[in-house]
């Protein structure tokens, strides 16, 4: 069984089923919604569309290379339906989930069932939760007397999508940051006074209350933090941010090679947008996850220049995210270790990001599919990002546990230190594939050496 068809859910029930096991996916939408979803299709994207960089000596687009490596159907179908991003895998939402979806509920081993799982299942079900940082009340209350733990959440936040057509492009201009790929990003360029002034509406804009039992205990995932905490948090916090200007120009400004005079022409500060569709109609406003009221997101955010009158398709939304204390519960294999039947994939096993939750998914759905076949369950070796992950997550310190994206901090020291950062990180890449194939090569003589 698979609770959640997420990310995490999606790739833990195809990678069950294509391993010749029958598997039951259960999910609650569209019989019960969520605060953050807006469809009943499966692998949503609720925040951004975007999967990270492409680029493999960058640590999201590693963790893209070594699941499309492992035949990961989520990361192969991202790419089938990629919108143009720059150096990012981003894909049209909607045509991406449908895709999914379709292929999930076509499989002849594939069982789905719309519905909300109430409680854990037997001990003697072998069972994936991968129900995501929101997790129904009442599961996340079974999976809180089951752990023993009950303080693990922060709040996350989505950007908001405009109307392309209602995007003023006399004002905004098209580009990519250094000009890496095409022009794939709507930019629109603030002056000195504009950005002030907006920091000041962001500063005094009413945002949306708070449950009562959540004003308390209100902590931000810093990677992931709302524009007006942004805002809070100093003049030109945003500047370093989502709106840097840096390697953002407008030929319009004029064609010029110096860079003392780029610098000082450049604007001081820029709002990009994201293609959020393969037709270009929509796009999402990059770092602007927001908890504003939605009137106040439409008054503050048309103070930007070219979006003044923008129409807004969805506005930004906040939500609390359960996730598990998993140094304490899970092993690197995402097995609980009080559980071994039970297994967790996604967010809520505190792993940041869209790749690293469909690498949990893979991970989670292939040791599934080797306990229901009788094989012995597998771990990837830490010097893998996805591998780095699940080691982390299983052997951080206990007790002041946060989720973590994918990050080349993770993995092992080289055996050669390299100062150049490209290099280095090019290094690590080189020895994770490796490594990665070496893995994987060894399981599978295992595999026929010991058939189940």
């Amino acid at each position: 069984m698979v609770i959640g068809a997420g990310l995490a859910g999606t790739e833990a029930a195809w990678q069950i089923a294509s391993s010749g096991v029958p598997v039951t996916l259960i999910e609650m939408r569209p019989i019960k919604r969520s605060p953050a979803h807006h469809s009943a299709e499966f692998a949503e994207l609720v925040c951004s569309n975007s999967f990270g960089a492409l680029s493999s000596d960058r640590a999201a687009g590693l963790l893209q290379e070594e699941l499309r490596r492992l035949g990961s159907l989520v990361i192969s179908t991202a790419d089938q339906h990629s919108v143009p991003a720059g150096g990012a895998l981003a894909v049209d939402r909607g045509r991406y989930s449908a895709a999914l979806t379709d292929v999930l509920e076509h499989h002849p081993l594939v069982t789905i069932e719309r519905r909300e799982q109430m409680h854990l299942p037997a001990a003697d079900k072998i069972t994936v939760l991968a129900t995501g940082p929101l997790t129904s009340d009442s599961l996340a209350s079974d999976l809180r007397d089951f752990t023993g733990r009950d303080d693990c959440h922060f709040f996350d936040a989505a950007s908001p999508i405009v109307d392309g057509e209602t995007i003023d492009m006399e004002m905004a201009f098209r580009a990519s940051r250094y000009d890496k790929g095409d022009a794939d990003y709507i930019n629109c360029p603030m002056d000195q006074h504009q950005y002030h002034a907006f920091r000041t509406a962001l500063l005094s804009a009413e945002q949306a209350q708070l449950k009562d039992f959540e004003k308390d205990s209100a902590t931000f995932f810093e990677g992931c933090l709302p524009i007006e905490e942004l805002a809070r948090r100093g003049d030109d916090t945003m500047r370093y941010g989502p709106l840097k200007p840096i390697g953002l120009w407008d030929p319009r400004w004029g064609d010029v090679n110096d860079r003392d005079v780029r610098r000082a022409r450049r604007a001081y500060a820029v709002v990009q947008l994201r293609q959020e569709d393969r037709d270009g109609r929509l796009w999402n406003l990059v770092g602007f996850q927001t908890n504003l009221k939605w009137g106040e997101q439409k008054r503050v955010l048309r103070m930007i220049p070219g979006l003044e009158q923008a129409e807004f398709v969805r506005f930004g939304v906040m939500h609390r995210n359960t996730f598990l204390e998993a140094p304490e519960l899970l092993k690197p294999t995402l097995q609980f270790r009080q559980r071994e039947r039970l297994l967790a994939a996604g967010q809520i096993t505190g792993t940041e990001g869209y790749a690293a939750a469909v690498a949990g998914g893979w991970l989670a759905g292939t040791n599934a599919a080797r306990l229901a076949l009788g094989q012995p369950t597998i771990e990837l070796p830490s010097t893998c990002m996805i591998g780095a992950l699940t080691h982390f997550i299983s052997e951080a310190p206990s007790g002041k546990f946060q989720p973590m994206p994918p990050n080349f901090g993770l993995l092992p020291a080289l055996a050669e230190k390299i100062r150049d950062k490209r290099r280095r990180y090019g290094a690590y890449r080189d020895r994770a594939l490796a490594d990665l194939l070496l893995a994987t090569e060894k399981q599978e003589s295992v595999d026929v050496a010991c058939p189940a």
